[in-house]
């Protein structure tokens, strides 16, 4: 037992485990059956209790990491999903679903993003809808990186308190992550409308 304690506080105090919570949370990321969650908070619980590793690093490769896994999700989803979407005879009920889907992702791809993040699996599934159905790439950046470092933040400042906020009723944790980037999300979302109403205004005019 000795021993183990010893291997693991060398692990968690080695700059190796910004890697490894990096690379977990980015396979997670398209490959749910990784406990990248689980090991954002582990690591902040252990910062929290002897200052290894630090916070901010940990907060930083959890991030950096969905961020990644995210684009590798939607790659996947561009490379396959589109080809086989495009395949799809007209007049189908998978066809008319997909179109279905398309529509939903280009109205309100901005809040389905950063919202299923906080959903194991969801986002997943999310990730390879957009790419498959084509999501413009710098939108699904924007929004995906709100919700990645919202995510984090929720995951890194939750295992550094040691859930005392939320230790009783974890349900408001999660509402609290899933608010906060709800509340960024329709503000970019109705700048976002407003510009484009702005738009149509001037054009009308011409």
């Amino acid at each position: 037992m000795g021993a183990l304690l010893d291997l693991l506080h060398g692990t968690v105090t080695s700059p190796w485990v910004y890697l490894v919570i990096f690379g977990l949370t980015a396979v997670d990321a398209f490959f749910p059956a990784v406990p990248g969650e689980a090991a954002v908070i582990t690591a902040a619980v252990l910062a929290a209790d002897g200052g290894h590793p630090n916070l901010t690093l940990v907060i930083v490769s959890a991030a950096l990491g969905a961020l990644v896994g995210d684009h590798i999700s939607y790659a996947i989803g561009q490379g396959g999903g589109a080809r086989r979407l495009a395949r799809l005879p007209d007049g189908s009920r998978r066809r008319a679903s997909s179109e279905w889907a398309r529509r939903a992702v280009d109205r309100r791809g901005g809040v389905i993003l950063t919202t299923s993040r906080y959903v194991p699996g969801g986002r997943t599934a999310v990730t390879l809808t957009m790419g498959a159905v084509r999501y413009p790439r710098r939108s699904f950046l924007l929004y995906d990186g709100i919700a990645t470092v919202t995510w984090a933040l929720y995951c890194g400042l939750l295992g550094y308190f040691g859930g005392l906020a939320f230790e009783r009723d974890p349900v408001k944790g999660v509402a609290a992550g899933v608010g906060i980037s709800v509340v960024v999300t329709f503000g970019l979302e109705g700048i976002r409308w407003l510009r484009r109403r702005a738009h149509r205004r001037a054009a009308s005019r011409r």
